[in-house]
């Protein structure tokens, strides 16, 4: 069987039995693709460790990031095992592979005064009535406030939403349901929105349905959309080129750390399957323990 017939097999697998997000099983399309491609889409049998650390190779000199080449280590590794379990191939040279080890870099913060600074003028904004205003002022708001990642704010549906107990129930890795709350400020955007915002957007267009996020045409708003919007309010008022809406999330988690919150409680919110992924931030807030330990130690 030809590599690239085998992949869509895989592919197919993981979107429907694994769950992956649709963004995960893009990217190892990509990375699958590129292999078809350097292989000449060679039979399955026909690919050996050779292959693929030649495949490594040219990744590593076309300046791919370490997290990009240990992404495609790690796709490559996962297909073959499963093209083998599967009876496609009766070899796994894949095994005999040693993904890059991933460069950890601190994420972008922006500080708590900044981010207030940057609502203010957006709920400022809001005040006229204007339905793009009501619903970025109520976007940026939820983003930091819940700490949830972009894929699931724009996933948002109404129902979601426990307005009583200021809660959004977000769907998000693996297709993996959690709750997370939001404060009042959000609660009070997020309602502006909903009543005076929310109708406008839904008028101009026929593909609403339940989303709470909408665009300028009436459909679900988009990441690409919520990007664009972080990226001309949040960035230049941080001092930064451009600026993704994770940064409000990595902002909220460690403002949360700074705030006195515990880990575990942040894992939840943040949705994290391992802690040591939530631990990064403890280095983005050590400056906090550093403060604190100057203050109260005696001999500081």
């Amino acid at each position: 069987m030809q590599i690239s017939e085998a992949i869509e097999g895989y592919l197919s697998h993981l979107a429907d039995v694994r769950r992956l997000s649709a963004a995960t099983v893009r990217a190892y399309r990509s990375d699958l693709s590129d292999l078809a491609r350097a292989s000449g889409d060679a039979d399955l049998d026909e690919i050996d460790v050779e292959t693929l650390r030649e495949w490594q190779w040219d990744a590593t000199t076309a300046g791919l990031s370490k997290a990009t080449a240990a992404r495609r280590t790690s796709a490559v590794k996962g297909f073959l095992s499963w093209a083998r379990e599967e009876g496609m191939t009766d070899v796994d040279p894949a095994q005999r592979l040693v993904a890059p080890k991933r460069g950890r870099t601190l994420p972008t913060v922006a500080t708590a005064p900044a981010l207030s600074e940057v609502l203010t003028d957006a709920k400022e904004a809001a005040r006229d009535g204007d339905p793009i205003a009501l619903r970025d002022h109520a976007l940026l708001e939820l983003l930091y406030g819940s700490g949830a990642r972009v894929s699931e704010i724009c996933g948002l549906d109404v129902d979601d939403i426990d307005h009583e107990r200021r809660t959004l129930r977000v769907r998000g890795k693996g297709d993996k349901e959690r709750v997370v709350p939001y404060g009042r400020p959000a609660a009070e955007a997020l309602h502006a929105y909903l009543v005076r915002g929310r109708p406008a957007l839904s008028a101009r267009g026929e593909h609403a349905g339940a989303a709470v996020f909408l665009g300028v045409r009436g459909g679900r708003l988009g990441p690409r959309a919520v990007h664009s919007v972080v990226s001309r309010t949040v960035a230049p008022a941080v001092g930064a080129d451009s600026l993704g809406p994770h940064a409000l999330r990595h902002s909220a988690a460690t403002h949360l750390l700074d705030g006195g919150a515990d880990l575990r409680s942040v894992q939840e919110i943040l949705g994290h399957a391992s802690l040591g992924t939530t631990q990064i931030y403890t280095h983005v807030s050590a400056e906090r323990l550093r403060e604190a330990y100057r203050l109260a130690h005696p001999r500081a």
